[in-house]
Order: C-alpha cells, then sequence, then structure tokens
C-alpha cells in the first residue's frame, strides 16, 4: 500500500515525461537511405534535422529494401527514409508543374508545365517497425511532410522568381520569405489567472494517489471475507454494540491509511522528484481544499473496499475482482487515457466511475488553480457516491444477517 504506489508513480511519470521531451531531448533515431545526388536531398536531409523529432543516421545509398528492412528488425531505429534516386527531378518536376500553373494564373503564361513534366512516383519511401505506436507514426510521418514541404516550398520560391525576374532568388531574401511566421503564444487557462504551464507531474501524481487509494480494496477487502469466514462477524454479534461500529472503525483506520498514502506520495513529488530530475509537484494554494478532496477520495475507496468485501465469498474472489474492477474504472475514469478524447459512449462511461470524480476534483485544484468554491460539485458528487456505497455495504450486510 505504499512502496508500490511510490515506485508507480515514480515509473509512470518518468516514462511520461521522457515521452513529453521526446521532441527537446530523446529523439527518435531515424534510418536514412539517401540515392540521390541533386541539391533537394540535401535540403530536405538538413530540414528533418532542424526539425528536432529525429536523430538522423544516415547509411549508404548502395543498401536496398531487405537491408533496410533487416535493420529495422534489430531495432537500429524505429523509423527509415528511402529518398529515390530521382527524387531532386521529381521535386523539380512537381515544383515546375506548380509554378506554370501559378504564372498562368497571373497570366505570365504557362511554358514550365509543358507535357515533359512529370510528376508521377513517390518522392520518398518511409518504413516503420510495427512497434512503433500510431502516435508516433503520425509525428514522423508529419514532420517527414514538413520537411518535404519546406523542400518544395523553397524551389517553387527559386523557379517564380527566375521566371519573373530572370535572375537568381538571393538567400537572403529566400530565408526572410521561409522564416517569415508568426510565433504561438501559448497560455494555461486557470482560474486563479496563473499562466505557468503545468508539468507531468501535476497530471500523474494526483491521478495515481487515487490509484493507490483504491487499492486498499486489497487488504480492507480481504479483510471483512476473512472475518466472515472465520466467524468473527458471529462473535461480534454477541457484544453489546452494533457491528456498524466496528465497520466504522476499520474506515477510520483505513482512511488514515490512505491519508498517509497522499502525504507520502505528495511528499515525494515535491522534495524526491527534483532530486531524480522530475519537475516538481506544485501543490494547490488553498490547503482546505485540498485537504477535504483527499478525505472524501480515500472515504470514497474505503467505502468501495467494504462494499466488495462484504458481497464476497472467498479471498480470492475478494482480490481478483477488487483489483480488475480498479484498473477498469481507473480506465473508464481518465486516469490512463484521457477523456476528452474517448468516444461519446466511453465518455458517458467515466460517469460511473468513482474515480472520474476524485480524478475531477484533484484537476480543478493542482492543474485549475481552483479554491474550494470550485470544487463544491465534485465535493457533492463524491459525498453522493460514498453515501450509495455506504448504503449497499449496509444492505448486502443485513441481507447476509451480519448485522
Amino acid at each position: 500500500m505504499f512502496a508500490m504506489p511510490v515506485l508507480l508513480v515514480l515509473i509512470v511519470t518518468g516514462m511520461q515525461r521522457d515521452t513529453f521531451d521526446l521532441a527537446n531531448k530523446n529523439k527518435l533515431p531515424l534510418l536514412l537511405c539517401n540515392k540521390d545526388t541533386g541539391a533537394a536531398s540535401l535540403q530536405f536531409i538538413r530540414a528533418v534535422d532542424t526539425m528536432g523529432l529525429f536523430e538522423v543516421r544516415q547509411i549508404p545509398g548502395t543498401q536496398n529494401e531487405g537491408m533496410i528492412r533487416e535493420r529495422l528488425y534489430r531495432k537500429e531505429a524505429f523509423v527509415a527514409v528511402v529518398l529515390p534516386a530521382d527524387f531532386s527531378a521529381q521535386v523539380a518536376a512537381r515544383t515546375k508543374s506548380l509554378a506554370g500553373k501559378a504564372l498562368k494564373s497571373f497570366g505570365l503564361g504557362d511554358s514550365l508545365s509543358g507535357p515533359g513534366v512529370s510528376v508521377s512516383g513517390n518522392p520518398l519511401i518511409l518504413y516503420y517497425h510495427p512497434v512503433l505506436q500510431e502516435s508516433f507514426r503520425r509525428s514522423a510521418e508529419g514532420t517527414l511532410y514538413s520537411a518535404l514541404q519546406l523542400v518544395e516550398s523553397r524551389q517553387l520560391l527559386k523557379t517564380l522568381y527566375f521566371s519573373i525576374n530572370e535572375k537568381e532568388l538571393p538567400d537572403t531574401l529566400e530565408n526572410e520569405l521561409l522564416s517569415n511566421h508568426e510565433r504561438i503564444s501559448e497560455i494555461p487557462v486557470s482560474r486563479n489567472d496563473s499562466r505557468k504551464t503545468p508539468s507531468v507531474s501535476q497530471h500523474n501524481v494526483p491521478a495515481w494517489t487515487i490509484f493507490a487509494m483504491f487499492f486498499v480494496v486489497v487488504s480492507l477487502g480481504s479483510g471483512i471475507v476473512r472475518e466472515k469466514r472465520s466467524g468473527s462477524f458471529i462473535r461480534l454479534k454477541t457484544m453489546p454494540t452494533s457491528y456498524v461500529v466496528a465497520i466504522l472503525s476499520k474506515q477510520v483506520t483505513y482512511l488514515g491509511v490512505t491519508m498517509i498514502q497522499t502525504v507520502l506520495i505528495f511528499a515525494i513529488g515535491v522534495w524526491v522528484f527534483p532530486l531524480v530530475g522530475l519537475p516538481r509537484l506544485d501543490l494547490p494554494d488553498d490547503w482546505s481544499a485540498l485537504i477535504l478532496v483527499s478525505l472524501l477520495c480515500g472515504w470514497c475507496a474505503v467505502s468501495y473496499a467494504i462494499c466488495v468485501g462484504v458481497y464476497s465469498e472467498t479471498e480470492e474472489q475478494a482480490n481478483g475482482f477488487g483489483v480488475i474492477s480498479i484498473v477498469i474504472l481507473a480506465a473508464i475514469g481518465g486516469l490512463m487515457i484521457p477523456d476528452f478524447i474517448l468516444t461519446e459512449p466511453f465518455r458517458t462511461a467515466t460517469k460511473f466511475s468513482p474515480l472520474h470524480w476524485c480524478l475531477d476534483a484533484y484537476y480543478r485544484l493542482f492543474l485549475e488553480g481552483g479554491k474550494l468554491k470550485d470544487v463544491w460539485s465534485n465535493v457533492l458528487s463524491l459525498v453522493l457516491i460514498i453515501a450509495g456505497l455506504q448504503g449497499i455495504a449496509l444492505w448486502g450486510l443485513k441481507r447476509k444477517n451480519l448485522i
């Protein structure tokens, strides 16, 4: 309940940080086989290298498809690009065709788009290892398309300029035309007008803290089953008190455990993360809201564990159902996959996961900079969920004649 959540937060946060920093530090290896000898291929290689996503590793142009496939199978890289021998010719043909159409629309003739100009064929070939996920593959394709477009735009500018002015395009003017673009100002929307960009720690630490809380089902759920099977329930019924008192005492104890988990994981995010190269966890300014939300999330986890323990017949059943159900609820609750990218049926299903409401409350505090007044809807939802779980547990105890 303590060591495993700590390892989980450290490992997942570290891995996601490396994923988010892929374009800046950990570049994706790219094998590039250039069979072309023209200027366009050299411009393309420089453009790909400038994009920053790939670590370009050039391989001899004499290598065939089988050799390239073998190198990908050995995982020297996950992406390979082959520039065919007529790469520069194809770029020149395509840009001449476009320039001819442009000049014709300007009323300056269409001498460049004669019948001898051909734009057929593939300007480049992309190979990728099947283990490469679709998101990375699409990023790779987008980067290569951007580099190819840059090369063709450069060639098109030169062709148009020469056709109109009958002289070469100056390098300074070429660079000015191609690099003339507006910068994008990124501003995160927050409730306290803070413009600080949330780090990967702000996303991961609250999420996996909730995951750790709900895993008390392994200990608490199986403990209740053990008491039922050992006859402890019957002995407790002979005492001059209600078993509800025993259930409440268990909840208070395990609620304390979840609070220790929360304090431990948050403390690691604040003090240990910077020591291992991870972004520091910035705690919300409203401590009262943070404490209230943490208590409700912990109580919700304990209530769920009580329900699993009451309705399970064996410890194996409690552990198996408890663990698998938590993983499923975490998946549909947004802990593993953000709910905004889900389809409508799955987005509706997230509302039935207690972990979703816990995560939404934490995100309003950690990511949006919210205060107590901003999480009242989440607080009310968690109170209703807790009341429902407690009612289901009590109904189960009465149905089994345990209280």
